[in-house]
């Protein structure tokens, strides 16, 4: 049975669903096992929304982790910042409440990327908010053929320009400051690097679009081609960035795997294709909602109001790479 640290906030009802693509939302209560069957479940469905735990603070998230995952995972590389709560315990990723996030699946354009997430709902927002999910093959399916096929050929780039004062700094995504440091860690994580005359840092990584689910062998559309491209951003965000630091300085930029630019176009396709697949339920406080993060990819809606999602990453795993070899200095 389920910790009874938690049982004392059970609710006295649960919801259930039988819509078409709806989330399954489970009573904690009747799993008699929890790690068995919401692994099952998650494996099933993708995503699913546990009730009846009743998490209250991240100390809470981190036991209720521990019960589901078999180990929890340090982010590295993270494009925004976080507040570490606990081992593999995060809050929610510091982004403007009135700017979308859009489908990702969490570090897709890293070497080791979590297999399981979990997001709980301490504080629901006034309004909107919603943590929505995408079937990844679902939507590899939906795709254009020869859209899907020149980015399942060519992989995709992700570039990344460290400014001071503009998304995660370098000891957020890797863990020091120190260049030796970083540089180790881009050798042995297959990304090339140059630092700037000003003492900024420039990445490019190389990373397959489409992958093999580890279990179940299914092709998902893995990647964050349209989420982390210029094209997503906001008009005046863009702008604003462009002038500031030029178009090779933007904070993250998205290309073919053969170093084209990614146009409008394409990112529009994608992120519709997305939306055509969205499944979303308004969070409740105390909702838990597990995530298989190479099977389901998933956002994070505007909201008003004050909003206190944690964020948990575990048992990580290794999609691959295109033509594995090692990070190098750029000339």
């Amino acid at each position: 049975m389920l910790s009874a640290l938690f049982r004392k906030n059970r609710p006295t009802t649960t919801e259930t669903t039988g819509a078409p693509g709806a989330l399954p939302v489970l009573d904690a209560e009747d799993l008699p096992d929890a790690r068995a069957a919401l692994r099952e479940l998650v494996a099933e469905h993708g995503a699913v929304i546990v009730r009846g735990l009743g998490p209250r603070t991240p100390a809470d998230v981190e036991s209720v982790l521990h019960r589901v995952a078999e180990r929890p995972m340090t982010e590295r590389e993270a494009f925004a910042a976080r507040d570490r709560h606990a081992d593999g315990v995060y809050s929610s990723s510091a982004w403007p409440p009135t700017q979308p996030m859009c489908m990702h699946h969490e570090l897709s354009y890293a070497v080791e990327c979590p297999g399981l997430m979990l997001f709980a709902c301490l504080e629901p927002p006034a309004e909107g908010g919603a943590t929505a999910v995408a079937d990844a093959t679902a939507v590899l399916r939906a795709l254009p053929a020869d859209l899907v096929d020149r980015f399942a050929r060519e992989g995709w780039l992700l570039t990344r320009a460290y400014n001071e004062g503009i998304g995660a700094t370098l000891g957020q995504s890797f863990g020091s400051e120190d260049r030796g440091e970083v540089e180790a860690y881009c050798r042995a994580h297959a990304i090339d690097w140059s630092w700037q005359p000003d003492g900024s840092l420039r990445t490019r990584q190389h990373r397959h679009a489409v992958v093999r689910h580890p279990v179940s062998g299914r092709s998902c559309w893995f990647n964050q081609i349209a989420f982390l491209n210029e094209w997503t951003m906001a008009p005046e965000v863009r702008e604003f960035l462009t002038d500031e630091y030029g178009p090779d300085g933007l904070p993250f930029n998205t290309r073919y795997g053969n170093g084209d630019p990614v146009p409008p176009d394409v990112v529009e396709q994608i992120n519709k294709t997305y939306e055509a697949h969205t499944v979303r339920r308004p969070w409740r406080r105390g909702d838990l909602m597990l995530v298989d993060n190479i099977r389901t990819a998933h956002s994070r809606e505007a909201y008003q109001g004050p909003r206190d999602i944690v964020v948990a990453m575990a048992d990580p795993v290794r999609p691959g790479l295109p033509g594995p070899r090692p990070g190098r200095e750029a000339a």
